[in-house]
């Protein structure tokens, strides 16, 4: 998809602002996928990156504070001398406090200065690193100092998640950032969707003629989308009390990944064009009624437990928990697509912090054989299932049945496996720089749309809702840490006479 994008483009000179240039992300994601880039060539000489923060540094301790964050969170665990030198010399810091007009005058006067010095032309990309309740403030500053108006090049600003707590949150922030800004220049950031094998989805389901065919409720039995984590909270407790798994993972993440599976072949690969059909996809979801979410969803709390032979706490005695918490660590919902493609056909998600593993992955299960022709030997033999794994160890694996060589017909599951970095040779790209070069190219292909962020609290409100009518009845923890979640979840699925994929 992206390389029929991109051919034979490349990136405009642009000034970045980083809002936040202080803060964890900036150092652990955004300063290194920066200087990948430029260290990859795929960034022009001119080019300059403005950081804002509130704690006050000059230039140089700006930039000695992220050369030592490039060496410490990229892979190398070093820096090139002389591709530092030349990133360095566009990097500059200004202190700041976002709710203050005299601070965008001076971010004005110094991207004028940029512009002269280095070359930008007018272009100018805006990175919204900070706390979601500072989104709408920061856009709304920008506009007013002149800064949003596309009258010398382009502006566009990336917007990191979660956008909005709520469905009624997330249409005010739309609301707010819109009066400024143009729909065609809001980037809203979803990490997941810019790495590989999320990107793969579309090349192997378009680009190969053996299983578009199969990608329905003819062939498919069941599809299962696990995002597990064997962490916890990690110091995060305050913000996750007021968030949890539903909120934090699936309303975004998670139905990025699902809208990829689920939607129909786009008429071209133009943004508008894939983002049209995910949203289509999205909209024939069934809605969640109170009823649906007692039946075929499950919520969960992870207790005390261990993870790879360490003990670990139960998020109740996490710092910054509530010891009588009923946040859920750990979330399990039904999907059904109420449409030609999909009618009939489960999707399974689970997503859930402390579990055994850490994998995101795709399941696509499809329909047993109609007859068992080789009698007993088929017992043991499970359908044929496709995996299609985003984290980690990248690939694609292909279960199919086997005879077992020898006199008697004996017949066994055997994988065809796949991976990126066997079959290539190369180090997959990090998502943070497939998707900054993006927006600075203009192509907002794997950026969501006003639309799919609002269909997704969509979704989740009566989810969420109905779990909030009766917190008493949770039973946390109900499930430990190191486990694979709560046993509700794989009774539900025994039930339909299905169960769990075990990563």
């Amino acid at each position: 998809m992206r390389a029929g994008l991109r051919l034979g483009r490349a990136a405009e000179p642009c000034a970045v602002v980083i809002f936040g240039a202080s803060g964890d992300l900036a150092r652990r994601k955004l300063i290194p996928a920066l200087y990948r880039l430029v260290q990859e060539r795929l960034l022009p000489a001119e080019f300059a990156v403005i950081g804002l923060g509130r704690t006050p540094m000059s230039d140089e301790e700006f930039r000695e504070k992220m050369k030592a964050a490039v060496v410490e969170f990229s892979e190398s665990k070093s820096v090139d001398e002389e591709v530092w030198r030349s990133f360095a010399a566009g990097l500059q810091f200004l202190p700041s406090n976002i709710d203050r007009p005299e601070c965008y005058a001076e971010l004005s006067k110094r991207l004028a200065e940029v512009e002269r010095e280095r070359g930008t032309q007018g272009n100018r990309l805006f990175y919204l690193s900070v706390a979601p309740e500072f989104y709408a403030e920061a856009v709304k500053q920008l506009g007013e100092a002149g800064l949003t108006k596309q009258d010398r090049g382009w502006v566009r600003v990336i917007i990191e998640k979660p956008f909005g707590t709520s469905l009624e949150s997330a249409r005010e922030l739309n609301q707010q950032i819109l009066v400024h800004l143009d729909e065609s220049q809001v980037y809203r950031i979803d990490h997941y969707l810019g790495k590989e094998t999320v990107q793969n989805l579309l090349v192997f389901r378009f680009a190969n003629g053996i299983f578009e065919p199969l990608w329905s409720r003819q062939y498919v039995d069941h599809v299962q989308i696990t995002n597990a984590e064997t962490v916890g909270v990690e110091g995060r407790g305050g913000y996750y009390e007021k968030s949890g798994v539903v909120r934090d993972m699936i309303q975004n993440h998670v139905f990025q990944v699902l809208s990829l599976v689920a939607m129909e072949p786009p008429a071209s690969l133009s943004a508008e064009a894939v983002r049209d059909e995910k949203i289509k996809a999205m909209h024939s979801a069934r809605a969640f009624t109170p009823e649906r979410v007692r039946g075929e969803c499950v919520r969960g709390q992870y207790g005390a437990g261990s993870i790879g032979g360490r003990p670990v706490p139960g998020y109740r005695e996490e710092q910054g928990v509530d010891p009588t918490s009923v946040t859920e660590t750990y979330a399990f919902v039904t999907m059904w697509f109420d449409n030609w493609r999909w009618s009939g056909v489960p999707f399974y998600i689970r997503s859930g912090k402390r579990l055994a593993k850490r994998v995101t992955e795709i399941a696509i299960q499809f329909r047993a054989a109609p007859y068992a022709l080789f009698g007993q030997a088929m017992d043991e033999l499970a359908p044929n299932q496709l995996v299609i794994r985003i984290q980690p160890d990248e690939g694609i694996t292909l279960r199919v049945a086997a005879k077992v060589p020898g006199q008697a017909t004996r017949i066994r599951d055997v994988n065809m496996d796949f991976r990126y970095g066997a079959s290539f040779g190369v180090q997959l790209a990090e998502a943070y720089e497939r998707l900054i070069l993006d927006c600075i190219l203009g192509d907002s292909t794997l950026y969501a749309r006003r639309d799919m962020t609002e269909r997704g609290w969509e979704l989740v409100m009566p989810i969420l809702e109905e779990w909030g009518a009766r917190p008493a009845e949770a039973g946390f923890p109900n499930y430990e840490a190191g486990s694979w979640g709560p046993e509700e979840s794989s009774r539900l699925l025994e039930l339909h006479g299905r169960r769990w994929r075990r990563p």
